[in-house]
């Protein structure tokens, strides 16, 4: 998502969720994902043979998405742009597409082509989304000011305020753990 939602999940919902980094999903998938970009796509009840059944154990849940996951990797990946999100997210995100662009050796039109094709969106807006995340990182230590990789504390709190949709302030508050992310961070 690129921008906050409301999500309703009902009490004693059972879900399980598996996150993936840009570059995996290009390779695993294999299809671009810029049109499902802050939407989704309904997969079919029984995407990568999985079934209700499955959601009765954690451990064999991830045992068989790993396994699946494992199946559909492939061989070789595009040494650019292994390089080139190895360096973003060692960055979380602070680093500008110039120096990105000089380091991997693709021009910044080209990274942002690519970007816009695959993913709908721009490098920027991704480096963007990952500075917000690593933030989060700062917010639930209370800390409500701008650790790093913003140039003032009007900024951070207006890159806050549109991927979360609350200020600073009342992200770390998170009233009924209702930014699970921030929740699951307070908890390691």
């Amino acid at each position: 998502m690129t921008k906050h939602e409301q999500a309703v999940i009902p009490a004693n919902s059972l879900m399980f969720c598996i996150s993936f980094k840009l570059l995996a999903v290009e390779y695993i998938f294999r299809e671009p994902i810029a049109g499902i970009l802050n939407s989704g796509k309904a997969l079919p009840d029984n995407f990568w043979n999985f079934d209700a059944n499955d959601l009765n154990d954690f451990d064999i849940f991830c045992k068989k998405a790993s396994q699946k996951i494992q199946s559909l990797l492939p061989k070789e990946i595009d040494e650019r742009k292994r390089k080139l999100f190895e360096l973003i997210y060692a960055n979380s995100g602070a680093i500008t597409i110039k120096e990105l662009s000089e380091k991997v050796f693709w021009s910044s039109r080209q990274i942002n082509r690519y970007f816009n094709q695959q993913f709908g969106l721009s490098l920027k807006v991704y480096c963007n989304i990952l500075r917000f995340r690593a933030s989060l990182e700062h917010i639930a230590q209370g800390k409500l000011f701008p650790e790093e990789n913003f140039s003032d504390q009007t900024h951070f709190i207006k890159e806050i305020k549109k991927f979360s949709g609350v200020v600073p302030k009342e992200l770390s508050k998170n009233k009924n753990d209702r930014f699970i992310l921030l929740s699951a961070i307070k908890q390691q």
